[in-house]
């Protein structure tokens, strides 16, 4: 999850400069000053190949994939005005792309039979829907835990966040399912 990783702290770090400098000098360290004030749907897309650059490898798919998911899902979170975002708001974004880069990952893992689903589509999709709500708690708790160590995130300080939420989020998931495995 390497690339994923490094993307969810570009993301995390954006939004972190985009809180801290104001939107249109955030873009303007990417040369894309001309998307302030325009929808968050907007301004995501063009970010895309500075967040998530290349979809040469499986990571880098993943990562991409898990990008344009969270892009999706912003307007259904009522998400849609990047200028006064909250520190709430911030970490819900961050949670929707680690959620979908986990659940992008696992999915790859059964595509490649590492992991193995139910042959019934009903229950294929059951348990679906419960690995993304796991997969968000896992992601909430670990990001809510670290949030608590240190509120304040400074740009040298973003990718070991991001590891230790990808790490948190893991061992939950791994917890739950070995739960699973003992009942």
């Amino acid at each position: 999850m390497g690339t994923s990783r490094v993307s969810g702290a570009k993301l995390l770090g954006f939004l972190a400069d985009a809180q801290a400098r104001g939107v249109r000098e955030a873009l303007r360290e990417f040369n894309l000053e001309a998307l302030a004030g325009r929808p968050i749907v907007e301004i995501f897309v063009g970010l895309a190949d500075v967040i998530c650059p290349g979809a040469g490898t499986v990571d880098e798919g993943i990562a991409r994939e898990a990008y344009i998911e969270t892009i999706i899902e912003l307007t259904t979170e009522g998400l849609t005005d990047l200028s006064t975002f909250t520190p709430d708001q911030m970490q819900t974004v961050f949670e929707l792309y680690v959620t979908h880069a986990i659940e992008a990952r696992i999915c790859n893992d059964i595509g490649t039979k590492a992991v193995t689903m139910p042959t019934d589509v009903q229950a294929a999709h059951r348990v679906e829907a419960q690995l993304r709500d796991f997969i968000r708690g896992g992601v909430s708790d670990a990001l809510t835990k670290a949030r608590s160590e240190s509120p304040n995130l400074p740009p040298e300080r973003i990718q070991s966040f991001v590891d230790t939420v990808y790490e948190s989020a893991f061992a939950i998931l791994q917890s739950l399912g070995q739960a699973e495995v003992d009942q």
